[in-house]
Order: structure tokens, then sequence, then C-alpha cells
């Protein structure tokens, strides 16, 4: 080990004392809710769980994918293969029809791609450049309710057709058309067939990093889908799960994976009368190279509140030292810093002549502090005195050459 990772490895014994946040966290009783969180602005946001059934992926117009509201209890099934099929369509063939469900590892491949044309639910026209729907599908609730759903085309916009089976007759057909321009900010836009509107059921894409909610996962054993209560992450952050049974913090050399169930359904467990908690278990969620925080659930009490809580701490200064350039690395410590002084610690072991520099810069971009520092081979360490700056965040960039890495610090 260099004298830099021995020096990081002691200092950071003294400074992992992270403030942190317990959070209570209701989904109602029967799970009625849903209930986005956002780690870094302690935001929680509530859906009601049945306001939607069917999810459209709206990024851009080259990327499509739909998802159904399988937390609320729908089943998704092909009933055909052929759209011409779609005013035939009997409830009394459900035996032979084939049931799809969303892959909870993937927000973008719900249950409608799941079906047996290319691309699940439709097919690729060349000549206009659409996906045109050709499978026919139904949507079983958990009431017992049937209606049947065909995705007409994507271009930009969805076009779906539906109708609602009342015992004797398929009645109510609507025809209704999404528009990947509704709720920019949003990586889905949803739709209730139940109450024939769009509706938004999401924050901002930007706004949540986990949301509690019911979904199906296959369990093997024993070998089959089950409707379980747990915790998916936005595709935009990575998650590593890891047992911690003496409770020190450790982000680093974990592998954090884009699967959104890693947080999923099984940190808790039911004995028979309430649950139990494995509050050793931990999750890294990683929002950068920069930025991780780690959580752990400590309560659950089922479906009778939903009520949750779990504990998370903000550990991006256990993150490791970051190699600037070949020959150069870079640490700093303690962070958050409780009094504004922050120490510096470098090493150079090359014959590049290279200038090395700290800036600090404050979130609206201005620098705040500069200084230089030598270009001597070995291992250093220089004090920031930072105490006149306000509590807040910044971010403090060390440059070697026209190399450069950057870290957030936070000043309380």
């Amino acid at each position: 080990m260099n004298k830099l990772l021995s020096f990081i490895a002691i200092v950071t014994l003294s400074f992992t004392g992270v403030a942190q946040q317990t959070i209570n966290v209701s989904m109602g009783a029967g799970y009625a809710d849903e209930v986005y969180y956002k780690l870094d602005t302690e935001t929680q946001t509530v859906f009601a769980a049945n306001s939607w059934d069917v999810a459209f992926l709206r990024i851009d117009a080259f990327n499509h994918g739909i998802r159904v509201n399988d937390g609320i209890g729908i089943s998704v099934y092909e009933a055909s293969n052929d759209p011409n099929d779609y005013n035939t369509i009997d409830i009394a063939n459900e035996p032979s029809w084939t049931i799809l469900y969303n892959d909870d590892t993937n927000w973008d491949n719900g249950a409608f791609m799941q079906g047996s044309a290319t691309y699940g639910w439709g097919e690729y026209n060349p000549a206009n450049h659409h996906i045109e729907g050709t499978i026919v599908f139904v949507l079983k609730y958990a009431d017992g309710t049937y209606r049947k759903f065909l995705i007409e085309d994507y271009f930009g916009e969805y076009t779906f057709r539906y109708a609602t089976w009342d015992g004797s007759a398929w009645v109510n057909d609507t025809t209704y058309v999404i528009d990947n321009d509704s709720n920019p900010d949003n990586r889905y836009n949803y739709y209730s067939l139940q109450n024939d509107s769009e509706v938004v059921a999401e924050p901002a894409e930007t706004d949540w990093d986990f949301v509690f909610t019911k979904y199906n996962t296959y369990l093997d054993p024993p070998g089959s889908y089950y409707n379980v209560s747990g915790t998916l992450h936005n595709a935009n952050l990575t998650v590593a799960q890891v047992e911690e049974t003496s409770g020190d913090a450790d982000p680093n050399g974990l592998d954090y994976s884009e699967e959104i169930n890693i947080i999923g359904y099984d940190w808790k467990s039911f004995n028979g009368s309430d649950y139990d908690v494995n509050s050793n278990m931990a999750y890294y969620v990683k929002y950068d190279a920069n930025t991780v925080y780690r959580v752990h659930f400590t309560e659950f009490e089922g479906s009778a509140t939903g009520n949750l809580t779990f504990v998370y701490e903000d550990v991006s200064n256990l993150l490791g030292i970051e190699t600037v350039t070949e020959g150069v690395t870079f640490g700093m410590y303690p962070n958050p810093s409780t009094n504004g002084i922050v120490e510096i610690v470098y090493e150079r072991n090359n014959a590049m002549a290279n200038l090395h520099t700290v800036s600090v810069h404050n979130m609206n971009g201005s620098i705040v502090y500069h200084t230089q520092l030598g270009n001597d081979n070995g291992f250093f360490n220089k004090t920031l005195d930072l105490s006149s700056l306000q509590s807040g965040m910044y971010v403090v960039t060390f440059t070697s050459g026209d190399a450069s890495v950057s870290k957030k610090l936070v000043i309380q």
C-alpha cells in the first residue's frame, strides 16, 4: 500500500462520523400509495397506487416501453397475434392466452414488451418508420374486470384502443393518443383505463431515487411470480447490496448494478405474525463517481399500515482516493467539514513537470478559493482554511497539468 493509501486508511478511521437521517414512510393500509423518495433533498412524493393502469416511456422518439400496473393486481395476457381479432376477443378463451409480466430489473421492459411480436406488441414498418401494433392484449383486474387493449401505433406518440367487458359484450370502445411531449420532465406518461384519462403518477425523473411500491417478481423457489411490496430504484442510479455485520460503512469495491430491484423486497421477512427486518443489510446508492448514500431498513409493519423506517447517510467522504493522471493521486478529509478546515493529501511519482493547483467553486460555479502546490515527487498534505465560507456544498478540483479530478465538499 502506498503512502497516500495508508494515510487515507488512517484518517478514514478518524472521520467516519457522518450524520444519519431516520426516515419514516407510509404506503398506507393495504399499500394504497406509492411513495417516491429523494435522498439529497429528503423529499417524499406520494401517489395513489390505483391512479394508473398503463405507463408509456416518453424519453425520446426512438425508445418505447410500456408497463402495466401490476402492483394493484392487473394481469396482462396476449390473447391474439392478429390485430384483426380485436373485435372478436372472447374471454371464454382465457385458458389459451399467454400471461406476460413486467421485468422487475428494467423499467422499460414492461409486460407489453414481452409479447410474441418483434417489439413485443408490434412490428416495425420501414416505409413510415412507425411501430404498428399486431398483438391484442387483455388486462384482467383483481376484481375480475376484463379490458381488451391494442397499441395501434408508435411514432413519437402512442395510439391505443381499449374496451371493457360488461359481462355479455365489449363496451365503451375508446381510442386515445398520448404524445411524448406530455410531462417532459418525467420518464413515463401514465393512463387510467378505468377513468379514461391521463394522470401524473411519478415525480420528475431528477426528483426521486427510489419508490416504495408493490410489483411482481419471480421467486425461485417456489418457481412462480408473486406480488411483493418493496423498493425499486431510479434508472439513472446504480445500487450495491452488502451485509455489514460490523456496521462499518464502506462504499468502495462493491458491485454497483443498474438492475432496479437491487433493494427489492427481501430486506424483510414474514415470521408468521409480523415482519423481521435485516438491519445489517446495507444498500449503497450511487449518484455519480463522487456521491454515494448508504441505506438500511429498521422497521416494516406490513399491509396493516404500510409503515416502514429506513436510515441513510452520505458516505461520499469514504470513497477512495482518485487518480488524477499517471503517477498523481489525490484525496481530502474530513468531508463534511464542521469548521471549514480541510486537509488535501496528494502523492506524485512521475517525471512530468506538471503544476498542481487546488480550486474551490461554489454551486454557482464561482471560484471562492485557489492555491498553487509544488510539483516535487513525494507524498504531501496541505491544509485549506475555508472557515470564511458559508455552510453549504462546494466543489474541490485538484488539477495536475491538463488533468483534473473534482470532489464535492460539504461545509457544515
